[in-house]
């Protein structure tokens, strides 16, 4: 209950501010559609597409910034795993004259599902799956000697925010699952390659090349349990089309390698994205 609490409330910090933007408050609005949505590995709607809003606020230059996105697929039968995520964030910036400047963000997220799909399951277990988790992001932008290539290390804990859930006990009134607790280890690497003569009129284009390997040591939002072990990788690549001085449209197409199929029983998945984000 407190944890749903808290959710509210950082939804009505959002919104409030929103409302009452002024001078020095900065944020975005994005909306963005994914042929399938992967989230930790996990194909979650099935191969189907998904539609994913978000609300980003920077609050006023001081580091900390909220933000609310949703999940949701496009096709009928998933209505029960449609996701809202609220984040607590704060980031900076470390030894930025040094060959070992650091930009970091340290967060608190919640994953709320509104319809707690597991209601009546069983005698004396909970329905709420809600999840949340901390995490910390550290990129090392002048670290390799090749300009532009930047490396990032993620670390995540994620955990039920209720004990006594389906995704909270390897055993639960007799149900045998495995847990949503546990550390992921996510290890990126970024590079921005310019290109001359993209398109006409555009003398050059910057082609964003993703690549992440995950180290799952546990994590696993569906708490059917997962084994500790190096389980996907994926690799992408998007671009950002100015389409006025405050909108921009990004497509994307990514291939992740599935490495341990625990996580994703399923092929190797391709898929692309198309995302379209409004800057104040």
């Amino acid at each position: 209950m407190k944890q749903k609490v808290l959710f509210a409330a950082i939804v009505l910090l959002a919104t409030t501010a929103l409302v009452q933007a002024q001078g020095e408050l900065h944020g975005s609005i994005d909306l963005t559609y994914q042929s399938k949505y992967m989230w930790r590995g996990i194909d979650v709607y099935g191969d189907k597409s998904a539609i994913q809003p978000t609300v980003m606020l920077d609050l006023y230059g001081t580091g900390f910034g909220v933000s609310l996105q949703g999940h949701r697929a496009n096709s009928d039968g998933f209505e029960t795993t449609e996701r809202w995520d609220a984040t607590l964030f704060y980031k900076n910036a470390l030894f930025m004259d040094e060959s070992y400047a650091m930009q970091y963000m340290i967060g608190w997220r919640y994953f709320y599902f509104p319809d707690a799909p597991l209601h009546g399951l069983a005698p004396g277990v909970s329905g709420d799956v809600d999840l949340q988790e901390i995490h910390a992001v550290m990129s090392f932008p002048k670290i390799l000697p090749v300009e532009g290539l930047v490396p990032t290390y993620v670390l995540v804990k994620l955990w039920p925010a209720e004990s006594g859930t389906f995704v909270g006990s390897q055993d639960v009134a007799g149900l045998s699952a495995g847990t949503a607790s546990g550390f992921a280890h996510i290890f990126m690497l970024d590079y921005g390659l310019p290109m001359e003569d993209f398109l006409p009129d555009m003398p050059e284009q910057v082609l964003k090349l993703h690549g992440e390997v995950v180290f799952n040591d546990g994590v696993d939002p569906r708490g059917i349990g997962v084994d500790h072990d190096w389980t996907n990788a994926v690799f992408g690549v998007s671009t950002d089309f100015k389409l006025a001085e405050d909108v921009t449209l990004t497509p994307g197409v990514y291939h992740q390698v599935t490495m341990d199929k625990t996580i994703n029983p399923d092929k190797d998945e391709t898929w692309f994205t198309v995302g379209l984000n409004y800057s104040f």
